[in-house]
């Protein structure tokens, strides 16, 4: 079913002002409809995040009930004399303390605060089937903004690996997915937002953008040996996105393995058990390997021709013979597939340990440079975490 989507965002993101330390009584007196926190369990949730390589304690945690909550806090940290700062916290995702803030107020986007009282509106997210768009809290968690959207037979269109993120923590970061190519990052899908800024205006800014929904994948994984290879398909692939459905794949992302114990377990547990792969070329390529990994959507009416128009694409390609793997999902498995990886590192306590990530842009002229120095220099074997690759349009 095609589908146009419009977002639209009540919070996005609070910019910090810096100052003297203030009172938790000074800030009482703003005159505000939300909490002011200082409770510890709020204190303890808000002093840490994913990472878990930074731990910072606020002078209090803001559960908002209004954009005018919002408002009347950053008004008072920007024109306080002794000033303090100021941090929006969504699920916590962030990973060097960037939602955190020492001797300042946190704003908790997410919880029943916002959802709740919608800013001043009804409860969000608010779908408008007709008009083709969701009006979304901007401290809602993607998957729920999946869940209301598909009541309606819509959905977003471009998303991250991770749901269970908020939609203003994706949005602060651009939100790139294995879709981006095709579709743009979530923040070219949105068509309004909200803001309250750092001085603590209110403002609104808009563009559109247009989005589908399919009920099926088909989500296909491929081994590379040889990097340049690899890339040379993944750029053939997203400059694709202008064709037709039928002669693109929807996405296309990439991960490389540099840990030969994972040669076994690069497949997943969403495809079916097969005899291990004996992947000979491993060593002599410097210990490194690199899999495209891709889907097509369909649905009923395109179910009797979706195996030739993904053969015809495969064709095309120059990965390791003997090395796909396929599998047939639900469109909403797919796009939460991280999060049933999540719960088995739960069920092994390895989900709350320190979390470093880096995201890089790399320019098509380097990457080989990237390869070689990255790839095969610093990092070796001495990895097991994912490294992603999200071949990107710079148009998009």
């Amino acid at each position: 079913m095609a589908t146009k989507l419009l977002l639209t965002f009540a919070i996005y993101r609070l910019i910090v002002t810096v100052g003297l330390t203030v009172e938790p009584t000074e800030l009482l007196r703003l005159g505000v409809d939300g909490q002011l926190s200082v409770d510890p369990s709020d204190m303890e949730k808000a002093s840490l995040d994913f990472g878990m390589m930074n731990r910072v304690e606020p002078l209090a945690v803001f559960h908002p009930a209004s954009a005018e909550d919002i408002s009347r806090l950053v008004k008072a940290a920007y024109g306080s004399a002794r000033g303090f700062t100021v941090s929006a916290r969504g699920h916590g995702h962030s990973i060097n303390g960037q939602a955190q803030t020492k001797k300042g107020v946190v704003v908790e986007m997410s919880g029943s605060w916002g959802r709740r009282l919608g800013f001043g509106k009804p409860a969000l997210p608010r779908v408008f089937k007709e008009e083709g768009y969701v009006d979304v809290w901007g401290g809602e968690l993607w998957i729920d903004v999946l869940k209301s959207t598909l009541e309606h037979g819509l959905a977003p269109k471009s998303w991250t690996d991770y749901l269970y993120l908020s939609v203003g923590g994706t949005l602060s970061n651009a939100g790139i997915s294995g879709q981006a190519f095709n579709h743009g990052p979530q923040i070219s899908n949105v068509y309004e937002l909200d803001v309250v800024t750092g001085k603590g205006e209110a403002l609104t800014c808009s563009e559109g953008q247009n989005s589908e929904l399919f009920y099926a994948v088909r989500w296909i994984r491929a081994l590379y040996s040889n990097f340049s290879v690899f890339t040379k398909d993944q750029e053939f692939l997203i400059s694709l996105h202008g064709h037709p459905a039928s002669q693109k794949f929807d996405y296309v992302e990439g991960f490389v393995i540099v840990d030969d114990g994972l040669i076994n377990n690069w497949r997943s547990s969403f495809f079916s058990p097969r005899n291990p792969v004996k992947i000979t070329s491993f060593n002599a390529n410097g210990g490194v390997l690199y899999c495209l990994e891709v889907t097509k959507n369909y649905d009923e009416s395109s179910a009797n021709t979706i195996d030739q128009e993904i053969e015809a694409l495969l064709e095309k390609l120059d990965f390791m013979p003997t090395s796909v793997f396929t599998t047939d999902l639900p469109y909403v498995d797919f796009l939460d597939r991280v999060h049933k990886n999540e719960v088995k590192l739960r069920s092994k306590g390895l989900w709350d340990v320190p979390h470093p990530w880096l995201n890089l842009f790399v320019p098509r002229s380097r990457i080989a440079d990237f390869d070689k120095g990255v790839f095969k220099g610093i990092l070796g074997n001495k990895t097991s975490g994912p490294i992603l690759i999200y071949p990107i349009n710079k148009d998009k």
